[in-house]
């Protein structure tokens, strides 16, 4: 259990993780902002999101059950609060304890820049808020959790037709 001084001292705390992905823009923010994309590399390796509630306008929820290899679930929930396509997507997330109540909260700013076809994904996430007194936990493994889901990432946008709805995706 963290103490109120190791709350703190975790508040604050920034992650930056950067991937390339060889695939234009518009089809990596499709594989971002798309449920049944995301719900496809979302988690790190061996899970699953069997529940994705993704909808990426500002102010909608979000709602993500992931599920370990052991079939353990791993709720969370947020909102989105900036949606600028196909370049910058800006929510705020956490995990949800068994009573479906927040335990800590991330705000994420996951950025795309295009360059001769391939595109630079950067997400930056800050721990705004830790509310459980287990929380840290569950922080201490979000960097290696998060890149492990760029990773996966990359072979869902390989898969994705580069056609697959992306003057509408794109322009949301």
């Amino acid at each position: 259990m963290a103490t109120l001084t190791e709350k703190k001292k975790l508040i604050g705390k920034e992650f930056v993780i950067t991937r390339e992905y060889a695939a234009p823009r518009e089809l990596v923010w499709l594989a971002c902002t798309d449920a049944k994309h995301l719900a496809q590399w979302w988690g790190p390796r061996g899970f699953s999101a069997p529940v994705c509630e993704w909808d990426a306008q500002p102010g909608k929820k979000i709602y993500v059950v992931m599920r370990a290899p052991d079939g353990t679930r791993y709720p969370m929930g947020g909102e989105f609060l900036e949606v600028v396509p196909p370049e910058k997507l800006v929510t705020l997330t956490g995990a949800l304890d068994d009573k479906g109540d927040l335990m800590f909260e991330f705000r994420h700013t996951l950025t795309l820049v295009e360059r001769d076809g391939k595109t630079k994904l950067t997400m930056r996430s800050r721990l705004m808020k830790v509310i459980a007194p287990d929380a840290a936990k569950y922080i201490g493994g979000f960097e290696a959790g998060m890149t492990q889901s760029l990773e996966r990432l990359t072979d869902v946008v390989e898969k994705i037709p580069f056609t697959a709805g992306l003057h509408s995706s794109a322009r949301n």
